[in-house]
């Protein structure tokens, strides 16, 4: 038995023979031995991440690993209320990391939601309603208007069959099938013999042999190919994981530096390990998980209120480093709906205005308006449309519907937009029979009584057999004769519209004396029709926005090439010098020469999943951050493959949405673009409070360290280091979550996908600080000794000046110029809570402190504002030095940590 893929290159008796099935279909008996070996026609699906395994994830984190030796550590030495402290801040960071991860890890449960529950068979000639659980290779299924296709089948007849696979190929407009064999290689769009599972029956009916069921379906193919992809960790996960690793080996180095400075002064084992534990808590900004978390919780808030729902959380801030888009075409480069855009009629080309399916927009020739009134060509090519047609066209409470074939549906736009209704028509001619429209005679004709009496065809359907039929041509000022040269040069009117990405149909008319297909003859020919799935509003402008952000977009389609380009040059995706690759084509290159080659192309047509997935990969390994818009089945590997992959919400299939990591909920091509800038501005506020707590971090430590080397004891305790690192800092951290965007956000070059959160220039910037923080601050502990002797009162005076001096370090964070509210309630926040430490006796216990004289206070804020009055002095100065920079270029004088 052959492979599945070769069944449509052999004619059906053939396939019957090697499936060792017969016309008739197979008996109960065989079907059943046949299921005992080949299993049910159900696809096998991975099983989601257990809540255990979400769970334990959280525990790998070297952040949290460090914090879980300290803990140790204060169990050990039988500091309970370190150790209790330390175990709520590894109890919060793990829940909170548990339930923004414990999401729907399903991402080829969609695809079981797009099986056909039941299937018609025949089994021994006997038509029956079955579970199409419980088709086998060699059953014979019978196909009909408005099913779902249950297994992949070889026809074996069909009767004006049309399919719908675009949520498997990609192509836009339904697929007509035929009986007769078709090449090996062709692709999968142009199997035209065959029928695959989950597709849709458009019109038509057919009888089929199944070979395929089950994983060997092209669906179950594409569920391997999504199963068999790992998720990988998105570039903030990544960096957060080298800033963790960075931590570790901080916390060593302060660790070993306090241990010899220790030994050296003759400090007591229990002494040094008390340092030590402080140095490892302070090592760690324990609130960064925590305000990651909410940051990337914010922007989910603005991107949900822009209509696009993030299922996992990460994927914002990989947004913002997105350097290149991969986008379906149909539905959401274009706008989904069929439009009638160009008609030839009368000797010279009509421009047709208004997409979609709403009946608005006009006709004009050079600029100059047309009526169907007034221009007799243009009137009767609409009439043909709006009568050799099937489609319905209703306005319902939510837009224009349409139901029927695209294409039809199309011209009864055109029809209306010219003020004719075809039930108008209908009333005025009666219609008298039809001529369906089938593959082999490649044309469709309804025939009417005329106003005199006689009986008129309508006739649509290919340029090439329309013009055959036809023996004249109607003109402006009448009919003339059509020749053989007339002839050719009509088909060379219609190679012109088709090469420019038209789909072309031939409209022509005749009285006849009989009402069926011999009677279509000596026809008279009227238009051609051009139509094009139209780009969708706004997309052209936001595709330019996104290179002016140097951020390409990348278009992938179903469709024939020469449609491709000229949808990727009217888009304004294609540039010149760039190109179309095709499937076929693309399958022929190895990965060194599809990595090579994708540097110049722009748009891919005729792709199929492992095309689509293939493409990806290959731009990954180019170094892109790559985002993935798609909505059908045939997207769902390469929207898992992606650094991004965005679904679409109201058309996306449930396969598309899984795979996915953010669903747009209105399906337009815009909101990837807010998306994106979104993610821009998180990662500028991520960079803005990993320096505000890091500087607020080293300067604990350096604290620790000057202490120690002066040889004196801990000017901090172990629980007031962590109440500074969870209650004091996060607050401040939390309003630098909230900045609003930069003015230029959208005008820069993605960032480096290589880029560290702790740069050289960024450590030495932390550095700076932290250092301008830890010198008052040792100064405040050192003006509160007792003759050279720690005591509470100078252990109070480190403690509250550190935590005034982070505090007022939020504006050397902030952007300059920037309004943010947040900032000012943090800074309230803060200082009430530091009152409260020194004068709230329960709190003061626990924490260890002592009551402040005003004395104490004058020390305290006046070295606290030491940073700060630094940080608006160096501003002031950077300002008056530097003029100000053009828009949208690089500045680094308003915000220190974020250039």
């Amino acid at each position: 038995m052959p492979d599945a893929p070769s069944y449509h290159a052999l004619p059906p008796e053939e396939v019957l023979r090697r499936l060792e099935g017969t016309a008739e279909g197979l008996s109960e008996a065989e079907a059943a031995e046949r299921r005992r070996r080949v299993g049910p026609n159900a696809l096998s699906l991975a099983k989601p991440a257990s809540a255990w395994k979400i769970l334990a994830d959280q525990l790998t984190s070297v952040v949290v690993l460090l914090l879980v030796a300290a803990e140790a550590v204060a169990l050990a030495i039988g500091d309970l209320l370190d150790a209790g402290a330390i175990g709520a801040v590894l109890l919060i960071n793990t829940l909170l990391g548990f339930f923004t991860e414990l999401r729907a890890r399903r991402a080829m449960e969609g695809l079981r939601e797009l099986q056909a529950p039941r299937a018609t068979v025949l089994r021994g000639g006997v038509a029956a309603e079955i579970d199409a659980r419980d088709l086998v290779p060699g059953d014979v299924i019978q196909l009909s208007e408005g099913q779902s296709v249950p297994a992949d089948a070889r026809l074996l007849e069909g009767t004006d069959l049309k399919v719908n696979e675009a949520p498997l190929t990609g192509e836009s407009l339904p697929v007509q099938k035929h009986v007769a064999p078709v090449a090996e290689d062709a692709p999968l769009a142009e199997r035209s013999s065959n029928v695959y599972q989950a597709t849709a029956i458009g019109s038509g009916s057919a009888r089929a042999v199944v070979f395929a069921t089950g994983m060997a379906t092209e669906l179950g193919r594409i569920g391997g190919l999504v199963g068999g992809i790992e998720e990988e960790r998105t570039p903030l996960e990544r960096r957060l994981d080298t800033l963790g690793r960075r931590l570790v080996w901080l916390a060593l180095a302060a660790g070993a530096v306090v241990v010899g400075v220790g030994t050296l002064h003759g400090f007591a084992l229990g002494r040094l390990i008390e340092t030590g534990l402080a140095l490892a808590i302070a090592a760690v900004p324990e609130g960064l998980p925590a305000v990651a978390t909410i940051a990337l919780a914010v922007g989910v808030h603005r991107m949900a209120r822009r209509r696009a729902l993030v299922r996992r959380l990460p994927s914002v801030e990989t947004l913002g480093a997105v350097t290149l888009v991969c986008s379906d075409k149909t539905g959401t480069l274009t706008a989904g709906e069929m439009s009638v855009t160009t008609l030839w009629a009368g000797g010279r080309e009509i421009q047709v205005t208004g997409t979609g399916y709403a009946p608005e927009g006009g006709f004009s020739v050079a600029g100059r308006a047309l009526t169907a009134g007034e221009d007799e060509p243009l009137g009767l090519a609409l009439t043909i449309g709006a009568l050799a047609n099937r489609a319905e066209l209703e306005q319902t409470a939510e837009g224009w519907k349409v139901r029927g074939d695209p294409t039809e549906a199309a011209l009864l736009v055109a029809a209306r937009k010219a003020g004719l209704d075809r039930e108008a028509l209908r009333a005025q001619q009666a219609e008298l029979a039809e001529v369906p429209f089938s593959s082999e005679r490649m044309l469709m004709a309804t025939f009417h009584r005329g106003p005199e009496g006689e009986t008129l065809a309508y006739v649509k359907g290919a340029p090439g057999r329309i013009v055959e039929l036809s023996t004249r041509v109607r003109m402006p000022e009448g009919e003339h004769p059509l020749d053989q040269a007339g002839r050719e040069e009509l088909l060379q009117h219609n190679r012109d519209l088709a090469g420019r990405g038209l789909r072309v149909l031939a409209l022509a008319h005749g009285k006849v004396s009989q009402t069926d297909e011999s009677a279509l003859r000596e026809l008279s020919f009227v238009a051609f029709a051009g139509l094009i799935d139209p780009p969708a509003p706004g997309v052209p402008e936001l595709i330019r926005a996104f290179r002016e952000a140097g951020i390409h977009t990348v278009m992938l389609t179903g469709d024939q090439e020469v449609t491709a380009k000229a949808i990727a040059r009217e888009l304004g995706i294609l540039q010149e010098g760039e190109e179309v690759l095709g499937g076929k084509e693309l399958v022929q290159l190895s990965e060194a020469q599809l990595t090579e080659r994708i540097r110049r192309v722009r748009a891919f047509s005729r792709v199929s999943p492992e095309h689509k997935l293939a493409i990806v990969t290959a731009y990954q390994r180019e170094g892109e951050i790559v985002a993935m818009l798609g909505d059908g089945v045939n997207d769902a590997a390469a929207l898992k493959k992606a650094d991004v992959g965005v679904a679409m919400g109201l058309r996306g299939t449930d396969a598309a949405k899984e795979a996915a990591a953010i669903v747009l909920q209105d399906d337009r091509f815009q909101t990837i673009g807010v998306a994106v800038e979104q993610g821009r501005v998180i990662f500028d506020n991520i960079r803005r409070f990993v320096f505000y707590l890091f500087s607020c971090n080293l300067a604990e430590l350096l604290l620790l360290l000057g202490a120690g080397i002066a040889g004196f004891s801990l000017p901090l305790l172990p629980i007031q280091i962590l109440w500074l690192n969870l209650v004091t800092d996060t607050f401040p951290a939390l309003a630098l979550a909230l900045e609003p965007a930069d003015p230029d956000v959208m005008l820069r070059p993605p960032r480096s996908p290589d880029e560290a959160l702790l740069s050289a220039k960024f450590l030495r910037q932390v550095g700076f600080w932290a250092l301008l923080i830890a010198l008052p601050t040792l100064g405040a502990f050192i003006w509160g000794l007792d003759d050279g002797k720690a005591s509470q009162r100078a252990v109070t005076l480190s403690f509250m000046t550190l935590a005034f001096a982070q505090t007022f370090h939020l504006a050397n964070a902030r952007r300059r110029g920037a309004r943010n509210p947040w900032a000012l309630g943090a800074v309230a926040l803060v200082a009430l809570l530091q009152v409260a430490a020194v004068s709230v006796s329960p709190l003061a216990r626990v924490l260890g402190t002592t009551t402040m004289d005003w004395g104490d206070w004058a020390v305290v804020l006046g070295l606290a504002l030491v940073p700060a009055a630094v940080g608006r002095a160096a501003g002031l100065f950077r300002r008056r030095e530097t003029p100000l920079p053009p828009r949208g270029a690089l500045s680094g004088a308003d915000s220190p940590p974020m250039r």
